[in-house]
């Protein structure tokens, strides 16, 4: 379980108008998560690369979750101590930015971070499980239409077999039936954000998905 903690989702809106990261990321841990996501990016999310360093102590590997586009942004990343960064593979294949995927991961690697590589379709799937990330997401939401549909995981893992690697579903799991239905279809982890932070009992909601 890869709990995310985040003060605002463009398909909800904002969630609280100020936390207590250290505090939530703290109930996280209680319940018995197995890594943190900081989302980091201000314009859509909120985020803040000071919600990142205020993790540190917390004993728990840390996903720094932005929009990268730039080698400073991994740099940055390492800076403020993370254990991995989110790559989004559409942004490569629509040349958003400058910089190649591969050669990204390779600054990632050598930078000590680990790399969560995000797909959506089953081609770029197919794209990202030949690559040298270290984790491959399968993000339920369309980020075009922002419409969520946790089938999206099920397809792609029902005609794709990958082995090697770990295969994290995101966005839309809300209920420990989510979570036993993707891992009967071969998911290794879950990335979940919006149905914890807006939990009056982020703690408890961390242990029901985990204890699924």
């Amino acid at each position: 379980m890869i709990a995310e903690i985040k003060s605002a989702s463009p398909s909800i809106g904002v969630i609280a108008e100020d936390i207590d990261v250290e505090n939530v990321a703290k109930m996280m841990r209680r319940g018995g998560a197995s890594a943190l996501s900081i989302l980091t990016e201000p314009k859509n999310f909120r985020g803040r690369i000071e919600h990142l360093q205020a993790t540190r102590n917390i004993g728990l590997p840390r996903l720094m979750k932005d929009i990268i586009i730039e080698p400073a942004q991994v740099e940055a990343a390492a800076k403020a101590g993370a254990e991995a960064i989110l790559l989004i593979t559409s942004i490569f294949q629509r040349r958003l930015s400058e910089t190649k995927l591969d050669d990204m991961i390779s600054l990632a690697h050598k930078r000590g971070l680990e790399v969560l590589l995000e797909t959506h379709t089953t081609e770029e799937f197919q794209t990202a499980v030949n690559t040298q990330a270290d984790m491959i997401g399968i993000n339920n939401r369309d980020l075009s239409t922002m419409t969520t549909d946790i089938q999206v995981t099920v397809r792609i893992m029902t005609r794709c077999k990958p082995r090697g690697k770990v295969i994290v579903s995101e966005s839309g799991i809300a209920t420990p039936e989510h979570i036993r239905l993707l891992r009967r279809h071969g998911v290794d982890a879950f990335l979940v954000g919006s149905s914890i932070m807006t939990s009056p009992d982020i703690e408890g909601k961390v242990r029901e998905l985990v204890e699924a």
